[in-house]
């Protein structure tokens, strides 16, 4: 809590570490107890066994036989300073505000991910840019593992062009659709941050190495846990709220019906930012979740592009798009009766004046002054036997017509 005395302080610090190793990020209990007393306090709580909550002192008695909190920070803070990583904390001038909505962030359902969904107690960092900075525009897109490759390609391609415009993608660096964000960032030359749900000195999976060392390079390698913490699969469920808060909004690019980019948007939804779904083909298994998102959530839109997308994030106005529409045709301007002489003149051959007043149901004068207009435009031509067609506006019939 960056109000309380020593905010920020070498202590303040430690105790954020040693809190976050000794309980996972986002308990509901410790974040409290760190806004009541500060960290240190908190700290001294939670290992003098003052401790409310039993879940919670079962887990950090069981967790004291593996260690002195205080020791592993010192250890954890020495190994980041060696690494080049660097830690984060509320009281610093880059910290993301953002996640301080998880504050007030309520799920319906049931289990511990679900309930302990408050803020980070801190962020470990590897990247020279600030976080805060890197994070104020910022999307995030996620998705399958096992994705396709025509998701893989609509990631790319939207991750390319929005990272263009100076937004900041932002992925969890797994295989498949985060994998494919954060390559279309990086060949944009435009900043990537990847949240991971384990140290930052050992991202995972161990095949995207050289691509971490690339976002590390360019852009940012973010964790809650401490240097050395494991990827257990229980800390991906976690760090999804990270993801959901941290960003403007979300676009998740090809989902299973139960897997962790729909766990995300529940949490976009949740805290009321922008939720973007992209659409997949009906038989695919890996877009089932994607059209579940679209069908019980009203809020959640449809986008196809990165302009759809920035439209969605963007300031008012900024990023206005014009509907897509098909090729224009001089036609399209005409007026109503105009239109309808065009549509009774036959593909091929000449009517008279008298007989397109009778066809397209005009009185003649009417006819006369917009053939007019129409043989000005190039639309009708005079022939010896009445009004024609122009070559170029003459339809193309096809056989089955």
């Amino acid at each position: 809590m960056s109000g309380c005395p020593g905010a920020g302080e070498p202590a303040d610090r430690a105790a954020r570490v040693a809190l976050t190793w000794l309980a996972e990020p986002g308990n509901r209990a410790v974040w409290t107890l760190v806004q009541q007393a500060g960290a240190p306090a908190a700290l001294d709580r939670l290992l003098d066994g003052d401790i409310p909550d039993a879940r919670l002192r079962s887990a950090v008695t069981a967790r004291l036989r593996s260690g002195d909190p205080r020791r592993v920070a010192e250890i954890a803070l020495r190994r980041a300073d060696r690494l080049g990583a660097r830690l984060v904390v509320p009281a610093d001038d880059e910290w993301p505000t953002r996640v301080d909505d998880l504050a007030t962030l309520e799920l319906d359902a049931g289990g511990i991910v679900n309930q302990d969904t408050r803020p980070p107690l801190c962020f470990w960092v590897r990247g020279a840019p600030a976080l805060g900075e890197t994070l104020e525009r910022s999307v995030a897109i996620v998705g399958a593992r096992a994705s396709t490759p025509y998701g893989r390609h609509v990631t790319t391609d939207m991750a390319y062009s929005i990272s263009g415009k100076g937004w900041t993608v932002v992925s969890g660096g797994a295989f498949g659709i985060d994998t494919a964000a954060h390559r279309g960032a990086l060949a944009a030359d435009g900043r990537t941050v990847a949240i991971l749900a384990c140290g930052v000195d050992r991202p995972y999976p161990a095949g995207n190495s050289a691509m971490f060392d690339r976002i590390a390079e360019r852009g940012l390698l973010v964790s809650e846990w401490p240097i050395g913490a494991a990827p257990f699969r229980h800390r991906f469920l976690i760090r999804n709220r990270v993801i959901a808060a941290i960003t403007a909004g979300t676009v998740v690019v090809e989902a299973a019906a139960r897997s962790g980019a729909t766990q995300t948007m529940s949490r976009v939804l949740a805290l009321g930012r922008p939720a973007m779904v992209v659409p997949g083909p009906v038989t695919s298994a890996m877009s089932v979740g994607c059209h579940e998102i679209l069908r019980g959530h009203p809020y959640a839109r449809v986008v196809t592009s990165a302009t759809d997308v920035l439209e969605e994030v963007g300031r008012i106005g900024e990023y206005l798009a014009d509907p897509p529409r098909g090729p224009e045709h001089r036609r399209d301007s005409l007026d109503e009766e105009s239109a309808l002489i065009m549509e009774s003149l036959p593909s091929r051959g000449a009517l008279t004046p008298e007989e397109l007043a009778v066809g397209a149901r005009l009185s003649l004068r009417t006819v006369l002054r917009r053939l007019s207009l129409l043989e000005m435009a190039a639309l009708v031509v005079r022939t010896g036997d009445g009004f024609a067609l122009s070559p170029d506006q003459r339809p193309i019939r096809h056989s089955d017509e």
